[in-house]
């Protein structure tokens, strides 16, 4: 099976894709979009990266709910601050974060996390892994910023994937 279809719920996702797309049931797109689900996904095989490894399933729940509260959180303090620029404008600035993980998944997600939490801006990975240059909105103290990121996702992370 796996031979057939390396990545069935990519194939699934395509095949329902082309049909949304087309909006027709003939049998003549059922046919192409059946063709086009299992060809592509053979053809971009050797291109998908390997899988990483999951080490701590349960930390991976709870990061996920932290960078979910984090979204909801992250969300309203950056209308609050726009809202609020004219009295008081924010405190952007770049702040870089020493980092100590090394794994390429991990920073994958890492890179996820920063670009889905408003307010927050993946910029530079050092060439050596060793630091992150982040863009935030409104920081008032870059030491207590650096070790909430480093607690909160990179912490998580490490016991994830390393």
């Amino acid at each position: 099976m796996k031979r057939w279809l390396p990545a069935p719920l990519l194939s699934a996702a395509l095949f329902a894709l082309w049909l949304m797309l087309q909006e027709s049931l003939s049998p003549a797109h059922l046919l192409l979009g059946g063709v086009l689900a299992v060809l592509l996904p053979r053809l971009m095989a050797p291109l998908r990266p390997p899988s990483g490894p999951v080490r701590r399933p349960l930390v991976l729940a709870r990061l996920i709910l932290t960078v979910g509260h984090d979204v909801v959180l992250s969300a309203l303090q950056v209308a609050h601050g726009t809202l609020r620029a004219r009295w008081r404008p924010p405190r952007g600035r770049f702040v870089l974060i020493p980092l100590e993980l090394r794994d390429e998944h991990a920073l994958a997600a890492l890179s996820v996390i920063t670009a889905v939490v408003p307010g927050t801006v993946w910029c530079e990975l050092a060439p050596d892994r060793s630091a992150l240059l982040l863009h935030v909105f409104d920081v008032g103290d870059e030491a207590a910023f650096v070790n909430h990121y480093k607690q909160r996702y990179e912490r998580p992370l490490r016991e994830i994937f390393q």
